[in-house]
């Protein structure tokens, strides 16, 4: 692909037929996976600043998810003592926490709730190092659970974060990849959008 047709190519990703930015639902629900691939490629990786200290409300883009629970989730990040010994950095830190799957434009609901979430499936989130297995898009960051803490029965996951505009902190798009046998097998695209400030610090 020439440069021409790529720099051709990049709005039609990140606007709507209208030519108006895509909004969190829009990006879930409207946008094709086409569409969400070319931000995955020429997306900028977020600041861990705009990241830490935060908690994202997300949306798997399958709509399939709802039906096993997890159409809709919170993603948080922080700073704090390092859950791996090993690992890349400079590097932040995250969690999921589950929420009620409800309507995809009803409020984000922590589960069990608010006051107390549950906080599980931890991750290291830095920069891709360019040569390793976890490259596949080094424009992005990413989010790495085996160096997350969880054990031996933790997530076999990595994630692929990117900001969908670059002047927009906000907004984010994300692909998930299962590590099954030192395989990196693509599962679903996701959408973050921040919610609000936290103070947790692992």
């Amino acid at each position: 692909m020439s440069s021409s047709t790529a720099l051709a190519e990049r709005p039609k990703a990140a606007l709507t037929p209208a030519g108006d930015r895509y909004d969190w639902l829009g990006v879930l629900r409207d946008m094709s996976n086409g569409q969400r691939e070319l931000i995955m490629r020429n997306g900028v990786a977020p600041k861990f600043d705009d990241l830490a200290g935060w908690e994202f409300r997300g949306g798997n883009t399958p709509p399939i998810y709802r039906l096993i629970g997890i159409r809709k989730f919170v993603k948080g990040f922080f700073e704090g003592p390092a859950r791996s010994a090993k690992g890349p950095e400079p590097f932040i830190q995250g969690y999921n926490i589950p929420a009620k799957n409800d309507a995809d434009d009803a409020p984000h609901q922590l589960e069990p709730s608010k006051e107390n979430p549950k906080r599980f499936g931890f991750y290291r989130v830095h920069r891709v190092v360019e040569g390793s297995r976890d490259d596949k898009y080094p424009n992005a960051l990413l989010l790495d659970y085996s160096l997350g803490g969880n054990g031996l029965f933790g997530p076999p996951l990595r994630d692929y974060v990117v900001q969908v505009y670059p002047d927009d902190p906000d907004l984010l798009l994300g692909k998930a990849y299962l590590n099954i046998l030192g395989l990196r097998i693509p599962t679903n695209y996701f959408v973050l959008e921040r919610l609000h400030e936290h103070s947790f610090r692992g």
